[in-house]
């Protein structure tokens, strides 16, 4: 066809070349590489080259789920090929029970974003949300990078405003800088380019499903991440862990993260008056407390400072202008509220945190931070 130049093989293998350099394997891991990976591409790009990525690692137990592994831009098993919806991994989750798998990867139609699955302590199936699955990827490259003896003190990660806060806190365990970027993709990508050369990236993402592990591609990857992650249980399995041991004892260490989004839609003219008017009480009306919680800190993207309410000062935000305001709790929760740039409605994101012990139960923990965030949106009048 005019105008279409199909590449070789050898643009692939270049491709493979460089995220087989982002390997951070443990002596003597291949013996532990025999965990069984179910995965699917949901339709897409990822049918080939991700199972092909992962047998180059060293994973020879993959098994794709055989529907979805057939390219279709009418996604015919599903409603939508979205692997933050739960409908869409539902092939893949049963394949896995069958399969008795250890973990499901799940790549968008694009692939460049992933999904992950695992299994608890009872075998049960656990599907990871974007922002406990960048901990545990953050978690990784930090340790592995100590261990290795690459960190020096000029090294640094990224993730979105809205994304988890303990991955910073990670961050900070290592003495690794962790820099915040406006949400979108691009804004991690402007990040690394304005420290190239002088600060090393070692990995980043935000809380929908992106994670990018290395600075020699310039968006979120599920390829390389998919590798990063299988190799992870592998080095978990291989220090008698399981990926839910490793999450629940960050958790144990540094408290217990959940997360929320709640979106009103406001159509109209009239909507987006409504929507400012939601953003200007806010921004000149702020809460002092939450569920019992005072506010110790509001940031506000639009006029560019930082209002810490413990000691009355203000700082200045180093990040270009955007209408998000946020407010810190004492206890470490983060409430985010922006208007969406192409859809008319107001984004409320939530993530609150809850002290955690290790043998406390994880079910009941989870129930907890779900009605925390219940009430604070109870609080908000969402």
């Amino acid at each position: 066809m005019d105008g279409i130049t199909i590449l070789s093989d050898d643009f692939d293998n270049i491709y493979f070349e460089k995220i087989k350099t982002l390997s951070l394997a443990e002596e003597g891991l291949e013996k532990y590489k025999d965990i069984k990976i179910v995965y699917t591409p949901l339709h897409g790009t990822g049918f080939r080259i991700v199972p092909q990525a992962l047998n180059l690692f060293g994973f020879k137990d993959v098994i794709s789920e055989p529907q979805q592994s057939i390219p279709d831009g009418n996604f015919p098993t599903t409603v939508s090929p979205n692997p933050e919806e739960k409908a869409a991994l539902d092939l893949g989750l049963k394949l896995m029970e069958k399969e008795n798998a250890d973990i499901l990867l799940a790549t968008d139609p694009d692939a460049d974003r992933e999904a992950l699955t695992i299994r608890d302590n009872n075998g049960n199936l656990m599907l990871l949300n974007g922002n406990q699955t960048a901990t545990l990827i953050s978690y990784y490259l930090l340790c592995r990078w100590q261990e290795l003896g690459k960190l020096t003190g000029k090294e640094f990660i990224i993730k979105t405003i809205v994304s988890s806060e303990l991955i910073k806190v990670l961050a900070d365990k290592y003495n690794v800088k962790c820099y915040d970027v406006l949400t979108g993709f691009k804004w991690i990508a402007d990040k690394i380019l304005e420290k190239e050369g002088k600060e090393q990236y070692i990995g980043g993402g935000e809380e929908s499903y992106g994670y990018l592990i290395g600075d020699f591609v310039r968006d979120k990857d599920s390829v390389s991440t998919c590798c990063i992650i299988a190799e992870m249980c592998a080095w978990a399995k291989m220090h008698n862990k399981t990926i839910y041991d490793i999450l629940l004892e960050l958790y144990a260490e540094f408290g217990y993260y959940q997360e929320g989004l709640v979106s009103v839609v406001r159509k109209g003219k009239t909507g987006a008056e409504e929507i400012q008017a939601m953003m200007d009480m806010f921004r000149n009306n702020p809460p002092t407390t939450l569920i019992g919680q005072k506010i110790v800190k509001i940031n506000d993207y639009e006029l560019q400072i930082s209002k810490d309410l413990t000691n009355n000062t203000t700082n200045k935000l180093d990040l270009p202008q955007s209408n998000v305001l946020q407010f810190f709790l004492e206890d470490g929760s983060k409430i985010s509220v922006r208007p969406s740039g192409t859809e008319p409605k107001i984004k409320f994101y939530f993530g609150v945190r809850s002290e955690f012990k290790k043998g406390d139960d994880f079910k009941a923990l989870l129930e907890k931070s779900e009605q925390k965030i219940e009430d604070i949106k109870k609080e908000l009048n969402l």
